[in-house]
């Protein structure tokens, strides 16, 4: 199980989401069928953790979610590269 981060290029926005199949996801949000998102296309893959269990994912995308602040997500990029 993967927790991901997507960056909107057109907005700037960040995404955080769970999958199993981290470029299927990728190809869903960039088609537009994720309704919540489809509006801010294309989106691009800036960050992802791999986890064991999809309890743990949840938890772990759940924690990240609740931060709210671009400037943490953003240290996570620069500690992940």
């Amino acid at each position: 199980m993967f927790v991901y981060i997507l960056k909107s290029l057109k907005s700037g926005r960040y995404y955080i989401g769970c999958t199993s199949n981290l470029k299927r996801r990728l190809a869903e949000h960039n088609a537009g069928e994720t309704k919540g998102n489809r509006y801010f296309r294309p989106f691009e893959l800036v960050y992802q953790e791999e986890y064991k269990t999809l309890i743990e994912a949840r938890n772990r995308e759940a924690f990240l979610k609740a931060q709210k602040s671009r400037k943490y997500l953003g240290s996570l990029f620069i500690v992940g590269a």
